[in-house]
């Protein structure tokens, strides 16, 4: 018996969300009293994947031929089983990215085993069960889930559980599962460019329509430049063309758990809220006092965004000694 963590990389790169996934997952081997083990499809150095042992990860199987190359949810789901069945994994923990959402279901149908996604604490054990807790109703509740099933799969929100470095070093393992040919052919790639990648950003400055066009949009670029964080904005923001529609936030767009959420002229319509209500402090800045936003909020200013914003980042420049 052990846990079995899918550690997810990209060009080579262990993803952050990974690294969450491993710690986690050593949580819950230690809560079961037993072995972790991750497992990284696709390239990554040996140096790398023994790193892996500081988060808890007692063996790492590396798989990088080439069928490994880009994500294929039904290739990836192939060597997870079979990763599963020669470590007689019991527990299974993917991050809740895009890469675990198109693999876990997989994985979970083929094993026939209970899936919770979404995950937000370690599991309940006592009294013999086995219990997840998660988010429901846009987070608005957490609910308790029980998992009866021999084999179970988990995956974890992202910034949900913090990242623990143990120390140590992994034994690294050359795994080589049968997997049929990638049935997805890659024909072009175009990479969001960007200081911080918001799906991993622990900081995060969004604006809205209170910004009143995309020329004004240079007082959030350098809120965010001071603290080191990603730029997110509101639907309408998106929809108008004023940011791309990667960046947009909500209950139809990403959904991000930010340590620090700073909302600029935005109303905090329910969407919206939807889509960054776990984040562990959100403060709001926005003129209308009876904006719905200031109901969430851990911190509130009232006041023009084009007055409070430039001081406020004038403030962090002279904390932090930025020019």
């Amino acid at each position: 018996m052990s846990v079995l963590i899918f550690a997810d990389q990209a060009e080579g790169h262990i993803k952050k969300a990974a690294l969450e996934a491993i710690s986690y997952g050593a949580g819950v081997a230690a809560v079961l009293q037993t072995t972790a083990t991750a497992l990284v499809l696709g390239p990554v150095s040996k140096e790398d994947a023994a790193a892996l042992g500081k988060y808890g990860a007692q063996k790492v199987l590396v798989a990088s031929t080439d069928a490994f190359g880009h994500l294929d949810g039904q290739v990836y789901a192939q060597a997870v089983v079979q990763a599963a069945q020669s470590e007689n994994a019991t527990v299974i923990i993917f991050p809740h990215n895009p890469d675990g959402k198109a693999v876990a279901p997989r994985v979970a149908a083929r094993l026939k085993a209970g899936l919770v996604s979404g995950a937000t604490s370690l599991p309940d054990v006592t009294g013999g069960g086995f219990v997840v807790r998660k988010n429901v109703f846009s987070g608005k509740a957490i609910a308790g889930v029980s998992i009866t099933s021999p084999l179970k799969v988990i995956s974890l929100n992202p910034n949900s559980y913090p990242v623990k470095e143990t120390g140590g070093t992994a034994e690294v393992v050359d795994f080589q599962p049968t997997v049929t040919a990638p049935k997805v052919k890659v024909t072009k790639v175009d990479k969001v460019v960007g200081e911080v990648p918001l799906s991993e950003a622990e900081i995060v400055v969004s604006g809205g329509r209170g910004l009143k066009g995309p020329e004004n949009w240079g007082i959030v670029e350098d809120l965010a430049h001071a603290l080191g964080a990603a730029t997110a904005c509101s639907r309408p923001v998106a929809d108008s063309g004023w940011r791309p529609h990667h960046e947009h936030v909500g209950q139809t767009g990403l959904t991000i758990r930010p340590n620090l959420y700073i909302a600029i002229g935005i109303s905090g319509a329910i969407q919206h809220l939807a889509g960054v209500n776990g984040s562990k402090v959100i403060v709001v800045i926005n003129k209308d006092p009876e904006a719905p936003f200031f109901k969430a909020a851990d911190y509130g200013i009232v006041g023009d965004a084009f007055d409070v914003v430039p001081k406020l980042t004038a403030a962090i420049k002279q904390l932090k000694g930025i020019s």
